[in-house]
């Protein structure tokens, strides 16, 4: 005789265990009729078939005294799993009663039932085989099948209502024992199996709407979630677009100040210029005026060299006749040659100078070139200077040519007499007259050029000015530019947030119409619900025969009932199915009433 595992004998003891208590329970709770306390022994004896259920197979775990084996850590995390588990878990831990982890289990059961969602917590438990593992051998219920079935059990529960006071019962010092005398079979128990098959079909359909119920509210929590969460991104978005319209605003008037400053700011410059302009002219008419004074002053000079050649030509006609004064006159030649040399000195200065202001000039005439059209009359008048500074270069070179001819003058004039070198001496002196006020002469043109390079110099600074002026507009007009496109683009940007905030109340209108049907949806299943339960069904004795085929019932024709009109057919005659959101497969469907049908098992749940 092959030997049974004892673990495995264990598990199905309990099973069955946990079938008796659960059937039992449901079955006495429908004929009390009431809400069950917590003096109820069907209840009592539920609670602890589940307590030895769930305590089969649990790892002993060692603390600081002793060896401890308690159901408290499995249970505790069940709220890590499912979140909706936290309330009774926090509850448990907040009861003053309570002092051993086993007094904390057994008042989270109760809490569980009372909420109905016993059946919902376990299953994520026994889900998560790795994190039970911690706590269950390998061979225990809650890591076998049996385990599942229980939990599938479990959910029958949900038909009873129960209101337990967990807070001033003593549940650390309970004793779980179970009591077999309440499993056992009576003649009032078989004589009472119509009952029982009528109790077992107000479960099923009572779970089934119960089932429904919770899905319709589960869909619509979410539908209400998803208008919560789009409520909550509308009012962001509005508030992002009156941000927006603020910004926009704010900058429409620093781009009315900016123009405002810029307009300021050509004014000023349009004033500067023309004030400007009037300094030019007045400086012009000044220049005019100095140049008409040197042209007075060149004129003067040519006379005078003039009247210097005529001045020479009569020496030279003396000096062929005088020829006694020789050696006075090479005396007097010396001294000439000596201040000729110093002349010739300052005649190079004034060269050199002239090299300057023409480089100046050039200068001046490649930056005016750039400058507006007003400045062309200024390149003009520069060009004219030029031009009179080279007449006044050849003016010089005809000077020094005159100079050289009277260096030869001088060799010649030593084979002349010196009788004549009184006269000479005299008309030396003349010269000498002549040539101091040449001096000034030339002194007064050095002003003269030093005052026009002065004049020069300020013209270049108000030019640097006025090119400082033009390059700060530039970027000025550069920001505004700047600013114009960030502006365009803020706008851009608010027309996209129109658009998505038009979507979205597109949306939301979508959504408010989805709530409505669904609203309308659950008031006609509720309207179906209250019309179904005036109806009443026909007996199973009284039923033996199919309405539609007429033929008797049997294992291969099994009987299904419409809960809408009452009618019973079989299952060869019922073929129409149709799918339901809530069931895995198709249903069947009455063939009059288009209702579902419902098979006649006394635990099985449509």
């Amino acid at each position: 005789v092959a030997v049974k595992d004892p673990t495995a004998v264990e598990r199905a003891n309990l099973l069955n265990m946990a079938k008796l208590s659960i059937k039992g329970l449901i079955e006495s709770a429908l004929s009390f009729g009431r809400t069950l306390d917590s003096d109820y022994p069907p209840l009592q004896q539920f609670f602890v078939v589940m307590e030895h259920c769930l305590k089969h197979g649990l790892k002993v775990r060692k603390s600081f005294l002793s060896y401890n084996k308690t159901i408290w850590g499995p249970l505790e995390l069940v709220e890590k799993l499912y979140p909706e588990a936290e309330e009774i878990a926090a509850s448990v831990r907040d009861l003053p009663g309570l002092k051993t982890p086993l007094g904390r289990a057994r008042a989270w059961l109760r809490l569980a039932l009372m909420q109905k969602k016993m059946a919902d917590y376990l299953r994520c438990l026994i889900i998560q085989r790795d994190l039970l593992s911690e706590f269950y051998e390998y061979h225990a219920l809650m890591m076998e099948e049996e385990g599942a079935v229980i939990v599938g059990l479990l959910v029958g529960l949900n038909v009873i209502d129960a209101n337990l006071c967990v807070k001033g019962e003593d549940l650390d010092s309970q004793v779980g024992v179970i009591d077999f005398s309440m499993y056992l079979k009576s003649d009032e128990d078989i004589g009472g199996k119509e009952r029982n098959v009528q109790i077992a079909a107000i479960l099923d359909q009572k779970n089934y709407v119960e089932e429904l119920n919770r899905q319709l509210n589960s869909t619509v929590n979410s539908l209400h979630a998803r208008v919560d969460s789009l409520e909550k991104s509308n009012t962001k978005l509005i508030e992002e677009l009156a941000i927006a319209k603020n910004n926009i605003i704010k900058l429409q008037e620093e781009n009315h100040q900016l123009r405002s400053e810029n307009t300021l700011i050509l004014m000023k410059t349009q004033h500067h210029l023309e004030v400007t302009k009037v300094d030019v002219e007045a400086e012009l008419q000044t220049y005019k005026q100095s140049r008409q004074g040197l042209d007075e002053m060149y004129n003067e000079a040519r006379r005078q060299l003039r009247e210097e050649s005529q001045l020479r030509q009569d020496m030279e006609n003396e000096l062929m006749v005088q020829v006694s004064m020789k050696h006075e006159i090479e005396l007097a030649m010396k001294l000439l040659e000596k201040d000729i040399h110093e002349k010739q000195d300052t005649l190079i200065g004034l060269r050199q100078q002239l090299d300057e202001v023409k480089a100046i000039n050039m200068e001046m005439y490649q930056k005016l070139q750039v400058t507006e059209d007003a400045m062309k009359e200024k390149n003009e008048i520069i060009s004219r200077l030029e031009d009179k500074t080279n007449q006044i270069n050849a003016a010089m070179k005809q000077l020094e040519q005159r100079l050289q001819q009277a260096e030869k003058a001088q060799m010649e004039a030593e084979s002349e007499d010196e009788k004549l070198k009184e006269e000479y001496v005299h008309k030396s002196e003349q010269l000498q007259r002549e040539f101091s006020q040449k001096e000034k002469q030339l002194l007064q043109l050095e002003t003269d050029l030093k005052i026009e390079k002065e004049w020069r110099q300020t013209l270049e600074d108000d030019l640097h000015k006025e090119k400082e002026t033009v390059s700060q507009l530039r970027i000025e007009t550069q920001e505004i530019v700047n600013l114009k496109k960030d502006f365009l683009r803020l706008q851009e940007k608010n027309r996209q947030l129109k658009n998505i905030c038009q979507d979205q109340e597109a949306a939301l209108q979508d959504l408010a119409s989805k709530l409505s049907e669904s609203k309308m949806k659950i008031e006609d299943i509720k309207e179906a619900n209250r019309v179904l339960q005036g109806q009443v069904w026909l007996k199973d004795k009284e039923a033996t025969h199919c309405k539609l085929c007429e033929k008797e019932f049997s294992l291969s024709k099994r009987k299904h009932h419409c809960r809408n009109c009452g009618e019973i057919f079989c299952n060869a005659c019922s073929d129409n199915e149709l799918p339901l959101p809530s069931s895995p497969k198709p249903v069947r469907v009455c063939d009059s009433c288009h209702a579902i049908l419902i098979q006649r098992c006394s635990f099985n749940v449509p």
